[in-house]
């Protein structure tokens, strides 16, 4: 099997979710640390244009979205599963609230002066300002909670995921840990990490206990790699060969120049050559003078695809 490298930096609460999957699947990995706002010279050569954290790259194969990072991970590492057969539905649907709603209410609640502060406290006031610049050009015109009513819904959302616990059962689904923990997790990470605003969770005893649980999951320190060797890697290696059924939804053809843009925010689009489109993923093949010819994947579910103009 050809290295899993994650691009990613230790902040970013959705790479702590790649990172806890791959504690969880005992794999070893390397990470190469990308800056935590653009300009980011040498991820993009990787993905085209895609810019959000983190990406992972397996040699000339590079994947977007944690969505779709997971399920590649569960080809590569069946076991323990992701997706346990009893429960493979509600995981996916909970993992994707989780990562959409629950996310979007935690943002605003965390991004208060107080809990700003928490979170980005090290950066000077000139990096706290292009932070927010950066940020701002991400989320475009999409709508944002007030903080108020992110407490009041966060209230809720904190209170339904503690009932899911509340009959002795260790993981949100019962017996076995599925996508749905590990999605759900790494907001309230992001949360917890907010120390100044994270009192909303001291009366969630059961989630406190379940996140101790992921807590404890050993995380293997992994092999540090640079961006330049990263790179190297992708020009060196061959793009694996799709191999499931294409799935035409568009009336596009395999071989067509397309773009595909995430759906919500961030929506910069991602130009290539159509090689797949499955039931759930698009793979475009596209080339670049530093990473050669790669594969960008993206999940179907939050991603556009459109013929390039």
């Amino acid at each position: 099997m050809t290295d899993i490298i994650l691009h990613h930096y230790p902040t970013s609460p959705f790479a702590e979710k790649v990172r806890r999957v791959l504690a969880w699947k005992k794999l070893p990995w390397k990470s190469v640390i990308i800056p935590i706002m653009m300009p980011k010279p040498d991820l993009l050569p990787l993905t085209g244009g895609y810019r959000r954290t983190p990406v992972m790259q397996v040699g000339a194969d590079v994947y977007c979205d944690t969505a779709l990072i997971c399920a590649v991970l569960e080809r590569i590492a069946p076991s323990p599963s992701l997706y346990p057969a009893p429960v493979a539905g509600q995981a996916r649907l909970l993992a994707q609230w989780a990562d959409s709603t629950l996310f979007w209410t935690v943002i605003p609640h965390v991004f208060q002066p107080a809990g700003v502060q928490s979170v980005l406290g090290h950066l000077t006031p000139e990096q706290m300002q292009a932070f927010s610049a950066d940020r701002a050009a991400m989320r475009g015109n999409a709508p944002r909670m007030h903080p108020g009513d992110a407490a009041a819904a966060l209230q809720q959302y904190l209170r339904w995921l503690e009932d899911m616990l509340a009959h002795g059962q260790p993981w949100l689904l019962g017996e076995e840990a599925s996508i749905a923990d590990f999605s759900a997790y790494h907001c309230l990470w992001f949360l917890r990490n907010a120390t100044a605003v994270a009192g909303i969770l001291d009366q969630f005893a059961g989630l406190r206990k379940w996140m101790n649980s992921i807590d404890a999951l050993p995380l293997a320190a992994p092999e540090k790699l640079g961006a330049e060797g990263a790179l190297q890697i992708a020009n060196t290696s061959t793009p694996a060969t799709p191999g499931a059924a294409f799935v035409d939804t568009h009336g596009i053809a395999p071989g067509t120049l397309v773009t595909v843009t995430p759906a919500d925010y961030a929506q910069d689009p991602v130009a290539g050559e159509l090689v797949a489109a499955t039931d759930s993923e698009y793979a475009v093949r596209r080339k670049d003078d530093r990473a050669g010819e790669v594969v960008v994947h993206f999940p179907r579910i939050g991603y556009q695809l459109r013929r390039a103009q």
